[in-house]
């Protein structure tokens, strides 16, 4: 339905010698023999050539839209309001779709007007041909089966629309959740191997105090850590769903017992612990819920982007930057400067962040605009969260692999850094006085003398005292017995006897 370039196909090009003929209430429509969406699609496709992708590009909102048919399919039949073989014949289209069969038929755009009745009459249509087909019936034959009377039966997009994207952003954030793990061990191994490599910190880009290049990669992965959690507890709040609501949260034309039914065989197709929201009517015309989903998006993006560019300060140079770590080089950097490379995974990743941000903008846009019983801007909604979601995954996954994972340390250039700090004389003031060892370190930076041999020449104190309280491991919270960082901010590693490693500090695997 869309060439190559992303134009849109008019549907009269699809048109064959074989074709078949529907009608709505706005007169016919030629739809091809073979196509498996019907007269709304047609029509609907035709009106949006906005965004120039159809909803298929997300896989979960069609496996999500499917689940949903599926329950109000067996609902329908165990309270009577469908037969046994329409209800048997909807369910298995269901079933296909689920798997992945006939995701090229759902074509109409991600953005939509109409509060999304295009992609539910998408789905009625494809489910309802596909039904026709198992039964030995032409599509289009909808005497037998039809998209609305059967297939929609007890439902209006107003309740299976929000209900398949609360649906649907479950099974995406699964995805997202464990390439943020994986991302979050990445770092947290980078952090054990780079334990033992003193650092200056920073503050406001300037030097601070020691401390460790693996602190500074752990600290990377427990940011990422924390994100799990709130993500896991955002989506909790998607278990409310109003499947029963139908137009405006009356339950107009569903049975009685459907709406208890079908959210059990919701229930039970998408694993999901799901609920009946207790209000109907506020549960149709209220989206809050998505702007509290899409901040813990944005919170997630926005500490990646974060992490990006603390990656691209420390590898910046190789010589007239920080240059403490070196990058993956990934491609040449350069169409005039030969041999340049630059931090291209960091920087791909801090622009999906903006997009997500500028995407959370939407989102609460859209849900303020709701008016009445009904947000009619729920189309964008769900375009907005499922991009956000795809394109975290997809950046978190070529950070860790493209970046992350071979990144390594210029030890060399660390070591020489810390020897010529002043950031040292921050553990000296507690016993030599504030005051007096702002003095030393301003003379220090004038005359490019080192702290420790002014705090000596000055009798302040020993080489023995200067040297306690300058032990590498005190400056940087390590270990007294073993000098391995404390990494995961609990106990120390216990001391290992005469002969034996020390054990590696085990890192936390869950979130």
């Amino acid at each position: 339905m869309f060439s190559d370039h992303g134009d849109l196909i008019p549907v009269s090009d699809f048109l064959s010698a074989q074709t078949r003929t529907e009608t709505d209430s706005l007169g016919s429509v030629e739809i091809p023999a073979s196509a498996y969406w019907g007269v709304h699609t047609a029509r609907a496709h035709e009106n949006f050539p906005i965004a120039r992708r159809p909803i298929s590009v997300y896989p979960d909102f069609i496996r999500a839209f499917a689940c949903v048919k599926q329950a109000a399919a067996r609902a329908n039949l165990e309270i009577g309001a469908l037969d046994e073989q329409r209800a048997t014949l909807i369910d298995r289209a269901c079933e296909e779709i689920k798997t992945g069969m006939l995701h090229d038929q759902f074509v109409v755009g991600v953005v939509q007007g109409g509060a999304g009745t295009s992609t539910n009459m998408n789905a009625n249509e494809v489910i309802t041909n596909r039904a026709l087909e198992l039964a030995g019936h032409q599509k289009g034959d909808y005497a037998f089966i039809n998209p609305n009377d059967h297939t929609n039966r007890s439902q209006s997009t107003n309740d299976t629309y929000p209900t398949a994207i609360k649906i649907a952003l479950a099974f995406s954030l699964t995805s997202l959740l464990d390439e943020l793990a994986l991302l979050a061990d990445s770092f947290a191994a980078k952090g054990r191997e780079f334990s033992h490599i003193i650092k200056v910190g920073r503050t406001q880009l300037q030097d601070a105090v020691p401390m460790t290049l693996g602190q500074e990669f752990n600290a990377f992965a427990v940011t990422l850590r924390e994100d799990i959690e709130r993500l896991t507890e955002a989506v909790t709040l998607l278990r409310e769903v109003n499947m029963g609501a139908t137009a405006i949260g009356t339950g107009i034309n569903a049975a009685k017992g459907y709406k208890e039914t079908v959210i059990r065989h919701l229930r039970e197709i998408t694993d999901l612990e799901l609920e009946t929201a207790g209000d109907l009517v506020e549960s149709t015309s209220d989206t809050g819920v998505f702007i509290t989903f899409s901040g813990a998006l944005k919170r997630s993006a926005l500490k990646l982007s974060k992490i990006s560019n603390d990656l691209r300060l420390l590898s910046s140079g190789p010589q007239a930057g920080l240059g403490e770590i070196n990058l993956p080089a990934r491609q040449a950097g350069s169409s005039i400067m030969p041999g340049k490379v630059n931090p291209v995974i960091p920087e791909a990743v801090s622009q999906v962040a903006y997009s997500v941000a500028g995407a959370d903008v939407t989102v609460s846009m859209a849900v303020e605009a709701g008016q009445l019983q009904l947000n009619a801007f729920e189309p964008i909604i769900a375009h907005s969260l499922f991009q956000s979601i795809t394109w975290l995954e997809r950046a978190c996954q070529t950070l860790r692999v493209n970046c992350v994972d071979g990144i390594t340390a210029n030890e060399e250039r660390l070591a020489d850094t810390v020897s010529r700090s002043v950031t040292v004389i921050t553990a000296l003031a507690p016993v030599i006085g504030y005051a007096e060892a702002a003095k030393l370190a301003k003379e220090a930076l004038a005359t490019n003398e080192k702290v420790s041999e002014l705090v000596v020449s000055r009798g302040l104190l020993d080489e023995a005292q200067l040297a306690d309280i300058l032990q590498p491991q005190k400056l940087a919270g390590l270990a007294p017995e073993t000098g391995v960082i404390d990494t995961v901010g609990g106990a120390a590693p216990e001391k290992a006897e005469d002969g034996e490693a020390a054990d590696e500090v085990d890192e936390p695997q869950g979130e």
